[in-house]
């Protein structure tokens, strides 16, 4: 089915991507948006833009017949999900297709079963794919965990079966912390996904954080090779790199092979990502979740592939085989994308939404800035505090740190505090350039720069100085 105007349901700087898109293939957008954002830059982007309800997301971007609705009114007859809200909802992709509509990403079947941590362990096992030691299905209570954990050993991560985003885990290095610890990981998986379901992994310390990107038509599939996410805060991602320095191209081509098996064994139609934990000191690596939508993180992938990965979402959704062989898929050089977040590194990171008084965005060969701000736009308190994403690309890693401390020199964001200053201390952290961390290594290493971070955000710009006025001369 040919696509001719999609409706984008999501926000920020997600929506914008789509958006653009959208008209570079000569598709009409409709944004919705909630109340909370009828002036934001997606709004004024798009062709048509629908109010779908309140701020809260629960009544508007999480509102499945209101988007449905919105899809019917506007006569539209595909939708984006984005990433997060309603991107990973069976139920969802289900009722849009039951709709006549197009969903721009995989089949319901295929969300519903990757989007199960245990269904999708299962699946990678079937498929020939290494899983964490642990549990083969979900663990309904502390008991059965507990005997589980006697054969694995300490430590532990309990996580939630249907979790995401750091959500419903916790660590447990004794009987004692996993026992007091298994009924609140149950407790806040059902709160925050209505399911109390539990699975327990091996605790594999010191690893990185590696992801495939992969693309499937339905019949098909492609990776576009790897990306290093490994440096986390409260396991949220703040600098994501490809390719990864730590894999050999054995192991790459072993890692990326493995993903494209197993999106394939499940019919896999889209942009979709494998997560995986990579010990550089075993060489070992492990499934750990599929995500089943564009990732944040995608520019660093289109920025040394040239794959235009949401271009690619929409021409497969239409009905388009894949348009790239394996073989034509390349890296040439080196990417880097930090997330701007509205967080004040003064104040323990704490959200800081406020008006954008006046912005500065880098440019330059190889910079790229993915975002929703404009100078006057009042960023909202109800959502994720991200406002963009700096991404650079150059000839080499090396390089493309200096790119990155240029650009995070030249953007400004007035009016309200961000997370650059971390970015530019990572920029110039020794043990950052030269690759020496892990997916527990950030947070040590902000317990010792706090009060750095903080003068950091706390300080004004430095005075740009004026050049004396020219009264002659050449």
């Amino acid at each position: 089915m040919t696509i001719r105007k999609l409706l984008i349901a999501n926000r920020g700087e997600i929506a914008v991507r789509i958006i653009r898109a959208a008209r570079e293939l000569g598709i009409a957008t409709v944004q919705a948006h909630s109340n909370a954002d009828k002036e934001s830059l997606a709004v004024q982007l798009a062709d048509e833009s629908v109010d779908i309800g309140p701020p809260q997301a629960s009544k508007s971007y999480l509102n499945r017949e209101a988007i449905l609705a919105a899809a019917k009114s506007t006569c539209a007859d595909a939708i984006h999900p984005g990433y997060g809200f309603l991107a990973e909802n069976a139920d969802f992709a289900a009722a849009v297709e039951a709709a006549g509509l197009v969903f721009v990403g995989p089949t319901a079947q295929s969300i519903r079963l990757m989007g199960d941590k245990v269904a999708a362990r299962e699946a990678a096992a079937t498929a020939g794919v290494p899983t964490v030691p642990g549990s083969n299905g979900r663990l309904e209570s502390p008991e059965a965990a507990f005997d589980l954990v006697k054969t694995t050993g300490f430590p532990v991560m309990i996580k939630a079966a249907a979790g995401g985003g750091g959500r419903g885990i916790r660590i447990a290095r004794s009987a004692e912390e996993f026992h007091h610890l298994m009924p609140q990981a149950q407790a806040e998986a059902l709160a925050a996904f209505g399911d109390g379901g539990l699975y327990v992994e091996k605790l594999i310390e010191g690893a990185r954080h590696i992801e495939v990107q992969v693309l499937g038509d339905g019949r098909d599939v492609i990776h576009c090779f790897e990306r290093e996410c490994s440096l986390q805060r409260r396991r949220q991602k703040v600098w994501e790199e490809a390719p990864s320095l730590s894999l050999t191209s054995a192991i790459r081509e072993k890692l990326c092979l493995s993903a494209v098996a197993l999106a394939k064994a499940v019919h896999y139609r889209g942009a979709g990502t494998l997560e995986y934990l990579y010990d550089d000191r075993s060489h070992e690596f492990y499934f750990l979740e599929m995500n089943t939508r564009i990732q944040v993180e995608h520019p660093v992938t289109e920025m040394v592939t040239g794959i235009d990965l949401v271009r690619e979402m929409i021409r497969i959704a239409s009905g388009e085989p894949l348009r790239v062989r394996q073989d034509q898929v390349r890296v040439t050089g080196h990417a880097i994308e930090v997330r701007i977040n509205a967080e004040d590194p003064s104040k323990g990171f704490a959200p800081n939404p406020g008006t954008v008084t006046s912005l500065t965005v880098p440019g330059g060969n190889g910079v790229r800035f993915d975002s929703m701000l404009y100078a006057g736009y009042t960023v909202p308190p109800f959502y994720d505090s991200l406002l963009g994403k700096l991404i650079v690309h150059d000839e080499d890693r090396t390089s493309a740190i200096r790119r990155l401390d240029r650009a995070l020199g030249e953007l400004d964001v007035e009016g309200l505090a961000t997370t650059k200053p971390l970015h530019q201390a990572l920029a110039r952290d020794p043990d950052v350039q030269a690759g020496r961390f892990h997916t527990a290594w950030l947070e040590p290493w902000l317990a010792t720069h706090a009060a750095s971070l903080a003068a950091a955000s706390a300080a004004p710009p430095p005075a740009k100085e004026t050049a004396p006025s020219a009264t002659g001369g050449q």
